[in-house]
């Protein structure tokens, strides 16, 4: 046991978050997510039965996101034409807003297939049972600073 990591990070996600270094990216799937076949080349991590905002809280309190891009927290953007309510963006927001003093300003969005394409290059995915739709984030890795 450490003091003050949050419980929800196991062994295997806490060493992936220290392996990845500045720019490199990491996938928080929900439970829709093709978590296995968009990480052939990443690190694929299950995490099943905990949700993406307790992931997201947690990471966050660890993980500095990038200061050198315009969004180093990405969403995938809602289908045209499919009607779907995404109250968990809010949380998300609420969530980065503790975290990083950009708040939602951090927070881009990708179509879905660009979001599956960046997934692809990312250096791990969590694979969640998150049952909110379009609740996938793409987060890139910042400095600590001195």
């Amino acid at each position: 046991m450490l003091k003050g990591i949050p419980k929800i990070l196991s062994p295997e996600l806490l060493k992936v978050l220290d392996e990845m270094g500045h720019g490199d990216k990491i996938v928080i799937g929900d439970g829709n997510f093709p978590s296995e076949s968009m990480g052939k080349n990443a690190k694929v991590i299950r995490c099943d039965g905990h949700g993406v905002p307790e992931l997201l809280d947690a990471i966050l309190q660890l993980f500095p996101l990038d200061d050198y891009v315009e969004h180093p927290v990405n969403l995938m953007e809602v289908v045209p034409g499919v009607n779907v309510e995404t109250p968990i963006w809010d949380t998300f927001k609420k969530i980065i807003a503790k975290y990083d003093e950009r708040g939602e300003k951090t927070i881009g969005f990708l179509e879905r297939f660009r979001f599956y394409e960046e997934s692809k290059k990312s250096y791990a995915i969590i694979a969640t049972g998150e049952s909110a739709l379009y609740a996938c984030v793409i987060l890139q890795k910042g400095v600590l600073p001195n």
